[in-house]
């Protein structure tokens, strides 16, 4: 089936080291979302680039990850934070993942702040039975799933009227839904377990300052299959909402 309106995908930040190699993050969740490059646009706004007028057009949004920090406000993000704003009100399908998990929800009124310690590699899950048995994207998963995750800071408090979906052992919030059209993710649903093992290489030497084997990490990495499913089941939402 052809698709004639395609999702936008906002690049807030590259990869770490030498992941950079495999393309960007647009790249990488567009792929993992199962889209063709046609069916996809991408703005580097962490490079300056500017967001259309509008987000009506598109059939959704999806905010990449950054290694930048949503409390530093950097002026590239307080305009993406405003423009996410606007679409959210507007109705357009939304998906944030880490940074913009945590950038969306800062823009619509929630906190963003620091985790006790960083959380890296694959990480186990626990889904909320009481938000999730009606939600689009969470509905039928197991309580409890791994997804891979890196992170410094995390949504300390969700925007006001959203629910969190799942938490980690150490953030409370790693997946929240606002009204019935916008998510955040702090987890990375696109990456693979290559990916993530990729990602504790090029941190090695933070983790090891931090105290944290980093071998260790990398070996524990697993396959995380359900996170992957939370993408291509936004992907199908988006489309769906904008046939009804």
């Amino acid at each position: 089936m052809a698709f004639d309106t395609p999702f936008l995908i906002i690049e807030t930040g590259q990869p770490a080291g030498r992941m950079k190699r495999h393309k960007g993050f647009p790249h990488w969740i567009r792929v993992a979302a199962g889209l063709e490059p046609d069916e996809a646009v991408s703005f580097n706004v962490e490079q300056g680039e500017i967001l259309p007028d509008h987000a009506e057009g598109f059939a959704g949004v999806l905010v990449t990850g950054s290694a930048a920090m949503v409390t530093d406000r950097h002026d590239w993000s307080e305009r993406t934070a405003d423009w996410l704003r606007q679409a959210a009100h507007a109705g357009v399908p939304m998906l944030g993942i880490c940074y913009g998990h945590q950038l969306i929800a800062h823009a619509l009124g929630g906190e963003v702040g620091w985790l006790p310690q960083r959380e890296m590699g694959t990480v186990g899950l626990q889904t909320d039975a009481d938000h999730t048995a009606d939600d689009a994207l969470f509905q039928g998963l197991p309580a409890t799933f791994n997804a891979q995750a890196t992170h410094l800071q995390t949504v300390v408090a969700p925007p006001e009227g959203a629910v969190v979906l799942a938490r980690s052992e150490l953030d409370d919030c790693h997946a929240f839904r606002w009204q019935q059209h916008v998510w955040g993710l702090q987890f990375h649903p696109e990456f693979s377990r290559t990916t993530m093992q990729g990602y504790v290489r090029a941190r090695r030497e933070e983790l090891q300052a931090e105290g944290i084997d980093h071998r260790e990490l990398h070996d524990k990495v697993s396959a995380t299959p359900h996170a992957r499913q939370v993408l291509r089941r936004f992907v199908r939402h988006a489309r769906a909402a904008r046939h009804r």
